[in-house]
């Protein structure tokens, strides 16, 4: 009996510290000097919005700068309460991840209150999870820049207090439906999203086409099965024909241009690989591709420069229009010539550029080729510097002393030539990537599909028509500037008269403004690595029925 009473006093006394730490805790949030009573229902509101509060400093501060007034609790939070259940109840649609504001079960907590304690604690709850909801539908469920060393995109991220604020001086469903990204882009991926949730709900696409070679004039089963799956992806009705006819070319050929596959009319191997692509594996895409939306969700500019990595292609938009369209060439699939994901703003450009070699490549690439034939960069017209910036002649030095990949005690120049490796022109907006555009003299990898060639550059097309667009805004010569300075042949910046924004971005699945869903492959496995990051915070794949 000793011992039991020994223990019983200890839990007592445990007990009545606790209690006391808890009402310390509450008089420092309310800057009390002394403990405060709580016999009324007010009090003890206010005690249960503090403790809950306690390890949320900015929700803390919002509360205590209103007097621990609520928000949603009482009868004047209703239209606030009722419009953020609905907001949520549609967050599945934006490809939320909706068990982090699950509409039915907020809904529940109200009507279960009962008590000053519980409602305190529930006002607390519904703000974290509104804060949750408006950033994640606002600007993205994922902080980009921490992904991956190759992205460097900000979303743009609105400070918790100042969405409260924000919300309480406005009209609660207007604020909420404000909240998704207005660009014509990302609602057209909703509209995709619903689709696909539709196709998945009746089954998918249906079977496989065979891996083998369909052109005009091929017959047999697999040109059958070619028409139904081209048919249900959307396509007008194809038919059952066995017989690969001009209007199944044609339909070929579309899907060939939504794909950015040369479209050539034939069903080869990659055409039938991106035909064999399951509507859930487009999904994926699609809501990745909101994600990203959301990461851009600010304004663009009225001019800007829009480069789609995955798209192999670079725009100039100017008032919501293209006003230039190019191929590119990106960096390699290697993981370290990958061209990461920015945006910044271009200032300048130069024409008749010198390539100032990178180290990494001078070390890697150059040296070997060195040590194997110290006259190689003769050949290409490349110039040697040592570190006092003399040159120096580069078939006179011992190359064995060097090991590939560690530093190079040389720099290496391409001065300004037909050959240079940049081309008669590059553009320039400095990152600390030292990833630019910039024009090219290898004009055939332009012709191909997959254009992943660079060490990490973007290598454009049509380099003098962009020269031309971007000059267009400060000279009533664009044409006429740009090739008096390149007739010259010598290294010349131009300054833009105002600085572009340019967007480096990575998007798979997108819809044109004529309806048309575009899909491109994942080449450098960033989708994989953001779908995989959205499933640990909750989004799941819906299939809808009906």
């Amino acid at each position: 009996m000793a011992v039991s009473s020994a223990v019983s006093q200890q839990r007592f006394s445990r007990g009545i510290w606790s209690l006391m730490t808890i009402v310390a805790v509450v008089a420092l949030a309310f800057g009390f000097a002394r403990p405060v009573s709580a016999a009324t229902q007010s009090t003890a509101f206010k005690q249960a919005i503090a403790l809950a509060a306690q390890n949320d400093a900015e929700v803390l501060e919002f509360y205590k700068a209103r007097d621990f007034r609520p928000i949603w609790t009482e009868s004047s939070g209703t239209s606030r309460r009722r419009a953020f259940i609905e907001a949520a109840a549609r967050a599945g649609d934006h490809g939320l991840p909706t068990g982090r504001y699950d509409a039915n079960e907020i809904k529940a907590s109200f009507a279960s209150i009962q008590s000053a304690r519980q409602r305190g604690e529930l006002e607390v709850q519904t703000t974290q999870k509104f804060l949750q909801y408006a950033q994640d539908i606002q600007s993205g469920i994922l902080d980009p820049s921490r992904l991956s060393a190759d992205i460097d995109t900000k979303a743009p991220r609105r400070g918790r207090i100042a969405t409260l604020e924000a919300f309480l001086k406005s009209n609660p469903r207007a604020f909420l439906k404000a909240l998704p990204p207005k660009h014509p882009d990302y609602a057209r991926l909703m509209k995709e999203k619903a689709r696909l949730e539709k196709v998945l709900g009746s089954g998918g696409w249906g079977d496989k086409v065979p891996n083998r070679k369909l052109k005009l004039g091929s017959k047999g089963d697999s040109v059958v099965l070619l028409r139904a799956r081209l048919t249900a992806m959307g396509h007008k009705n194809l038919g059952n024909s066995p017989e690969f006819d001009e209007g199944l070319e044609k339909a070929v050929t579309q899907f060939q241009i939504d794909h950015g596959l040369n479209p050539d009319g034939v069903a080869g191997g990659g055409t039938i690989d991106a035909l064999n692509v399951s509507a859930q594996s487009r999904l994926q895409q699609v809501i990745i591709g909101l994600e990203r939306q959301r990461w851009l969700n600010f304004d663009r500019g009225n001019r800007h420069i829009f480069v789609n990595q995955a798209d192999q292609r670079a725009f100039v938009m100017d008032n919501g229009k293209v006003t230039l369209d190019t191929r590119v060439v990106i960096g390699k699939a290697s993981s370290r010539y990958r061209t990461p994901e920015f945006n910044d703003e271009m200032t300048h450009m130069v024409i008749n550029p010198t390539w100032n070699v990178p180290q990494s490549i001078a070390s890697r690439e150059y040296l070997p080729m060195l040590q194997k034939n110290p006259a190689a960069l003769v050949r290409q017209g490349l110039r040697m510097y040592d570190a006092s910036g003399r040159q120096v002649d580069s078939t006179q030095i011992d190359y064995s002393q060097f090991t590939p990949g560690q530093r190079f005690p040389f720099d290496l120049k391409q001065p300004p030539s037909a050959g240079n490796a940049l081309g008669k022109v590059k553009f320039m907006f400095p990152n600390r990537f030292n990833v630019y555009l910039h024009d090219t003299p290898s004009k055939s990898l332009f012709a191909r599909d997959g254009r992943a060639f660079s060490h990490g550059c973007v290598r454009v097309q049509k380099p003098f028509d962009l020269a031309y667009t971007l000059l267009r805004k400060q000279t009533s010569d664009p044409k006429g500037q740009f090739h008096s300075i390149l007739d010259t042949g010598q290294e010349t910046v131009v300054d833009l008269a105002r600085s572009i924004p340019i967007y480096l971005t990575y998007h798979t699945a997108w819809v044109t403004a004529s309806g048309r869903p575009n899909y491109r492959d994942d080449i450098y496995g960033r989708d994989h690595m953001v779908f995989g990051e959205l499933v640990k915070a909750g989004v799941v794949l819906r299939a809808v029925r009906g």
